[in-house]
């Protein structure tokens, strides 16, 4: 009955057409307000998957740091449990390391990692390859390639050069024996030969060089199995969380297993940050949809000033209705959310069929806003208009039901 009278309500004409239109404005605002949040969140959705791809191609899903130091020691008895658990399909070891690179008369710091021949297993860098190829054999030389800001930097022509590039790098216990009148005495020095670029976003392109392992572990006199981490991917079905439990429980606390959003917990934290303040402030499009609410209902309680006093004389109670008005809003916020959403769906779909907003600047990887849909978020702003809507027809519905009965003798 609650429900039938609140419809009855809200489809009925008023007696005063401003009592209609308010409600419509206030299910037009809830809408606007709704499809606005939706469209905003799911374009930071499509900007957050397009950072994981981009991170997926140079870090693991899972990596296994030490938890203090630079470098941690595994055996081989080590590695064959890691390899055993559960959900693994691949590891490689990699050494890390700042270094200073030369090319003729150019010199840049890069960080140096080397890794060994599963490292294409456990990431994608082979796929970003712009020039030149992904080798890094060691039969005449190691090879190495180079993120495509360091190749710039050194003027490096990987398709054609056959020059090395010296790399320069502090002996592990030059700090105690530093001679600052020999300085290249304290550094250990070595050759690689340039045999690919590659490109995937300006952190790591202007960052790092990749070569091969055993050509880290010569320059750094490192002990065999000493490594800076352990890379490791994961079986699709997979669960990354059990999987990190296990190993971790297999390695003690001498080390860290993180996923991938772990390794780039800033970036991750800041896009967080950003949709939910993001959410927080288009939410007020919402409130002043609410006072529209307000006023809506209130001036609607006048208008059934009559029908309130009948349905008390016959004996219904405050709290029925108080219930007929908050279904009034309830209405009202649902008829707004659902045109929302499907204006919102509708904008999204399109974005990503076509593509009719575009990125400026054309420097970017895409050129038009990358969207994605979670359901997460139609949740969430479901329950916000909820919330919105039960709060601002709290007040009209509860002055209803605290109206006095006046019935006149005839």
């Amino acid at each position: 009955m609650i429900w039938q009278f609140a419809l009855r309500y809200f489809r009925a004409r008023k007696s005063t057409s401003a009592i209609n239109i308010i409600a419509w404005v206030s299910v037009v605002a809830i809408a606007v307000g709704t499809a606005a949040l939706i469209t905003v969140l799911s374009v930071f959705n499509g900007f957050t998957g397009l950072v994981k791809s981009l991170y997926s191609s140079f870090y693991p899903t899972l990596k296994v740091v030490p938890a203090t130091g630079k470098t941690i020691l595994l055996t081989a008895a080590q590695l064959k449990e890691i390899a055993a658990v559960p959900g693994v399909a691949h590891l490689s070891q990699s050494i890390e390391e700042k270094a200073v690179l030369r090319y003729g008369e150019d010199q840049t710091i890069a960080v140096l990692k080397g890794v060994d021949d599963q490292f294409m297993k456990v990431a994608g860098v082979q796929d970003k390859i712009v020039r030149g190829d992904f080798d890094l054999g060691a039969e005449n030389g190691y090879r190495a390639v180079l993120g495509i800001g360091i190749e710039t930097a050194l003027g490096v022509d990987v398709e054609h050069s056959l020059v090395p590039v010296n790399v320069y790098m502090p002996k592990r216990d030059a700090g105690i024996s530093f001679n600052a009148a020999m300085p290249e005495q304290s550094l250990n020095s070595g050759v690689i030969y340039p045999s690919g670029t590659f490109a995937i976003q300006q952190e790591f392109d202007s960052k790092y060089v990749l070569a091969d392992i055993r050509f880290l572990r010569n320059l750094m006199n490192l002990r065999p199995g000493e490594v800076s981490s352990l890379e490791i991917s994961l079986q699709p079905d997979a669960s990354e969380k059990r999987v990190k439990r296990k190993i971790q429980a297999l390695l003690g606390d001498a080390v860290k297993v993180q996923t991938r959003v772990e390794q780039n917990a800033t970036i991750y934290n800041v896009m967080q940050t950003e949709k939910w303040v993001v959410y927080v402030f288009l939410s007020f499009i919402l409130v002043i949809a609410a006072f529209n609410m307000i006023g809506s209902l209130s001036m609607l309680v006048i208008e059934k000033q009559k029908d309130i006093t009948i349905l008390k004389a016959m004996g219904s109670r405050d709290s029925l209705i108080q219930r007929i008005f908050l279904g009034e809003g309830l209405i009202i916020a649902g008829a707004g959310s659902v045109l929302g959403f499907t204006i919102a769906i509708a904008i999204c779909l399109v974005q990503q069929h076509f593509g009719l907003i575009k990125l400026g600047g054309g420097s970017f990887l895409i050129d038009a806003f990358p969207v994605e849909m979670h359901w997460q978020d139609f949740v969430l702003v479901s329950v916000t208009i909820l919330v919105i809507g039960v709060l601002a027809s709290w007040y009209p519905a509860s002055r209803a039901a605290k109206q006095v009965i006046t019935l006149k003798a005839t």
